[in-house]
């Protein structure tokens, strides 16, 4: 199990903290026929099949390059085929939220930011609250208003999949996002200021996520870390300890055998630690 600290057990209960869902989260559902999401990887190796190109964007992909290889699927197969393959891999198969989908939601959190182009933790999240949950993507320019305002809010900071002309996945996309909608990462700024990240079935590769953490740790070097989960063996100590040191990030470790079923688990023993802080904070109104 992880070992909770209780300083972010804290943060939760006071509703200081920000859920970062990764596509780790997603991976945990499937749909009727068994199938689960892809993850980045793997969506690039099977959407380079059947093009042309096939040599140099695998040649990409193995050197870890995922930005210009999607760049030139997306190339190669031209909008409208690209646009339908985005829908038939992350709209169609119909995948169910899992259990992880459902105690993340328990642990009440004002704000959720996920770079998943996926539905599956917003439909369950507003099925759940009968909706009253506001989803907004990052091309939309009321966000500020829907942060100063009192209601949930999930924000999907890489757009979702039912507009897949406005999703940030290519380099391209990368670049262009972040002149065209540089009000937009202001505020993910500021929530990282005032808030505690916690990053789940995330990696530290995101261009955006990674620009937001290392600006938050050089301008503020006395910082009040952000904590990402990962699996023990994910990274060994001494590239956490530069993570820590250049993004502000303290790693939570699991062992993720057996699925993850650990992290799952762990996150629903979250749940019951942070409903006994707020009923402590109800005792004693130490808001």
């Amino acid at each position: 199990m992880i070992n909770w600290p209780e300083e972010l057990i804290d943060d939760i209960a006071r509703r200081r903290c920000v859920i970062v869902l990764g596509a780790g989260v997603s991976k945990n559902s499937t749909n009727a026929a068994g199938a689960r999401p892809k993850d980045w990887k793997e969506f690039l190796i099977s959407a380079s099949e059947d093009i042309n190109g096939k040599t140099e964007i695998r040649k990409q992909i193995g050197s870890g390059d995922f930005l210009t290889a999607c760049e030139l699927i997306k190339k190669e197969l031209g909008r409208d085929d690209f646009n339908s393959l985005m829908r038939r891999e992350f709209l169609t198969p119909q995948f169910q939220p899992a259990d992880i989908h459902k105690f993340i939601y328990n642990l009440d959190s004002r704000f959720v930011i996920t770079p998943n182009f996926d539905k599956i933790y917003d439909t369950y999240a507003n099925t759940t609250s009968h909706g009253s949950i506001i989803v907004k993507k990052f091309t939309e320019n009321d966000i500020a208003d829907c942060i100063r305002r009192p209601e949930h809010l999930i924000i999907k900071i890489h757009g979702s999949v039912e507009s897949p002309d406005n999703l940030i996945f290519t380099r391209k996309d990368y670049s262009e996002s972040r002149t065209k909608y540089r009000d937009f990462y202001h505020l993910i700024d500021a929530l990282s200021i005032t808030h505690t990240f916690v990053f789940v079935g995330c990696g530290t590769n995101d261009p955006d996520i990674r620009l937001i953490l290392e600006d938050y740790s050089f301008k503020f070097p006395q910082n009040k870390k952000h904590y990402i989960i990962m699996p023990k063996g994910a990274m060994n100590s001494k590239v956490r300890e530069i993570i820590s040191e250049t993004m502000s990030l303290k790693a939570l470790l699991y062992d993720s055998s057996d699925y993850h079923r650990i992290l799952t688990s762990s996150i629903a023993d979250l749940v019951s630690k942070v409903e006994i802080r707020r009923s402590d904070l109800c005792l004693t109104m130490d808001w």
